[in-house]
Parts: C-alpha cells; sequence; structure tokens
C-alpha cells in the first residue's frame, strides 16, 4: 500500500482548486481568509457565480468531521456576504454543493458555488 499522505500531496499538487489558493494559477479572486478562498467560476452558469472553497483540501462533504461545522458555517458566511457585494442579495442567489460524481462534482475539491442573476446556460448530469 502506498504512503496515504503522500498521496493526499499528490492530490493537493494536482487540484485546480489548490493551485488557484497557492497562486499557481489564475483567477479572479474576490476574497481571501484564513479558511476559504472565493474566485469567479470559469465556466459560469448565470452572470454571478463564484466559487467559495475551502484552502484545506478537502475532496467533498463526504470527508468532512464534526470538527469542520465551524469551516462549513463560514463558507456560507462568505457566500452571504459576496451575494450583497454583487447585488443580487435581494433578488435572490443559489447555495450548491455537489457531493460525488453522481452529483456533478468534478472537481473533488470542497466548494460551494454561489449563483446568482440572468442564468446564461443550464448544466443537467
Amino acid at each position: 500500500m502506498g504512503d496515504p499522505q503522500a498521496a493526499q500531496q499528490k492530490t493537493t499538487m494536482e487540484c485546480p482548486f489548490c493551485k488557484i489558493i497557492a497562486g499557481e494559477s489564475p483567477a479572479q479572486i474576490l476574497h481571501r481568509d484564513h479558511q476559504v478562498t472565493a474566485f469567479r467560476d470559469t465556466h459560469p452558469i448565470a452572470s454571478t457565480h463564484i466559487l467559495i472553497v475551502t484552502n484545506r483540501h478537502i475532496e467533498s462533504v463526504n470527508e468532512l468531521d464534526a470538527e469542520d461545522d465551524a469551516l462549513v458555517g463560514h463558507m456560507v458566511m462568505v457566500a452571504k456576504d459576496l451575494a450583497k457585494q454583487e447585488g443580487i442579495a435581494e433578488p435572490g442567489y443559489r447555495l450548491i454543493i455537489n457531493t460525488g460524481v453522481h452529483a456533478g462534482q468534478s472537481v473533488f475539491h470542497l466548494h460551494l458555488h454561489l449563483i446568482g442573476g440572468k442564468l446564461t446556460r443550464f448544466v443537467v448530469q
């Protein structure tokens, strides 16, 4: 069996979101703190489509522990603040977390989609 720490390091080195967090890939960063980074989705489905990602590489909701309660709450609060900044808080917005392939998760790094404004395309998995 392989070294789980080495496997995790390989995963994070190949993860596109980890590369954005590390400053190795370009992104339009809208928010960054010690827990999360938020940036515009490069393939938006609406006029506002922002991803809020954990700075620590967590593959999905299924990998969360009880100690991550505050982290998940923080993700939602950052989304709420960004919705207000983007002018979509009052008319409304969606918060989506896809977990697993059958749910449409394509990047295996926990992220919350903040979607609002005019829908530009609809994605069905």
